[in-house]
């Protein structure tokens, strides 16, 4: 519709109210307070929600903590934490492999013979 053509008359034949300028005409284009507007981002990183299970090995238990900061970091920021999760689980089974270290050797028995 051009500007210089009149709109349609309302049901009681008057002239229809115009918004005021820079104004929304229709009531479902109302302005939007000024403010941040914060839409959540389908996208963005999300909590997956996995339980972990206590192993009772503090080293263990420690690296499938961290494996909780993935939760928070976008997809690229994963592999940084996977693969140091990798590499500390991989060394506590190395390390299970080797099984204990040997005892060191007792210390020689002094001997004694002073016979009286």
């Amino acid at each position: 519709m051009s500007d210089s053509m009149p709109g349609p008359a309302a049901a009681d034949g008057t002239a229809p109210a115009t918004a005021p300028a820079g104004a929304a005409a229709d009531p479902s284009e109302a302005a939007v307070p000024p403010g941040p507007a914060v839409a959540p981002d389908p996208a963005g990183p999300a909590p997956l929600g996995v339980a972990r299970t206590p192993t009772g090995d503090a080293a263990v238990d420690a690296l499938l903590d961290r494996l909780a900061d993935a939760d928070h970091l976008p997809a690229g920021g994963h592999v940084e934490v996977y693969e140091d999760v990798h590499g500390g689980l991989r060394s506590a089974l190395t390390a299970l492999d080797a099984g204990p270290a040997p005892a060191p050797e007792p210390a020689p028995m002094p001997s004694y013979d002073n016979r009286s």
